[in-house]
């Protein structure tokens, strides 16, 4: 170590003088991470810059924090390669919330999906496994559209998906879904807009509804009251005709 600034002091707790010149993954990292960190470094000995890399730090009273690097190559005024600059962001908070979300999403009691900003599922909780009978394991990485709709809905899902990636959401959607054992579902869905902590739009999350046996209730309704012996009608909030029979 030859640069430690005082935001690192205070972020792990050693001072520049207890960490300048001790190995920095040897003695600051944790011994699952070493490896991978010592790569990062590697890399940008070379030339190769990586950005966004997350990693494990360990304080000087024993905490684990999260840190996103970008490892920058460091050169002398002849373009020397002389070292690595290491700029890093403190996101142990943000991927605590991210486990609790996570947490929350998987142990919900509504089939809830997400997909990435190219369509792939990322998200897919205990309850969608119970209804559609994938696992998590089967639908991660998969095309949710291509895979698991319908031929005919597909054009109609895409275009909720597509205009949820453009910050266009959408509430109360009806959809067909397959189970894994070709059970045709009914689906009632409100896709939201998912986004990172700067705002930039990384995906849909569905949170659905199975509205399978209510639709099969009202179309048993219908038929009854359209084959029933007598004249029925009936009418809507403004007046308007909405039921009217056979007979």
């Amino acid at each position: 170590v030859n640069v430690w600034n005082k935001c690192a002091s205070r972020l792990v707790g050693y001072s520049t003088d207890e960490v300048m010149g001790h190995q920095l993954v040897e003695e600051f990292i944790t011994k699952d991470y070493q490896a991978s960190v010592q790569t990062v470094l590697d890399k940008a000995l070379d030339g190769i810059e990586t950005a966004n890399f997350e990693f494990p730090l360990m304080t000087k009273a024993g905490v684990r924090l999260e840190v996103l690097l970008n490892a920058t190559t460091r050169r002398d005024e002849k373009g020397d390669i002389i070292g690595v600059v290491g700029i890093g962001q403190d996101i142990t908070g943000r991927i605590a919330q991210e486990r609790e979300y996570s947490k929350l999403i998987d142990s919900a009691n509504a089939p809830i999906f997400g997909v990435d900003n190219k369509g792939k599922v990322n998200i897919w909780n205990q309850c969608a496994v119970k209804l559609v009978g994938y696992t998590t394991e089967e639908v991660m990485g998969q095309s949710l559209v291509r895979e698991f709709i319908t031929p005919q809905h597909r054009a109609r899902v895409q275009s909720v998906i597509d205009r949820a990636l453009a910050g266009d959401e959408t509430t109360n959607f009806e959809f067909p879904l397959m189970t894994k054992g070709g059970v045709l579902l009914e689906v009632l869905l409100n896709a939201t807009t998912r986004r990172n902590e700067q705002g930039s739009i990384i995906g849909v999350v569905g949170i659905g509804q199975d509205i399978t046996a209510r639709l099969a209730q009202e179309r048993e309704y219908t038929r009854l009251i359209d084959t029933a012996n007598a004249p029925i009608f009936g009418v809507d909030a403004q007046g308007g005709v909405n039921v009217w029979n056979q007979c």
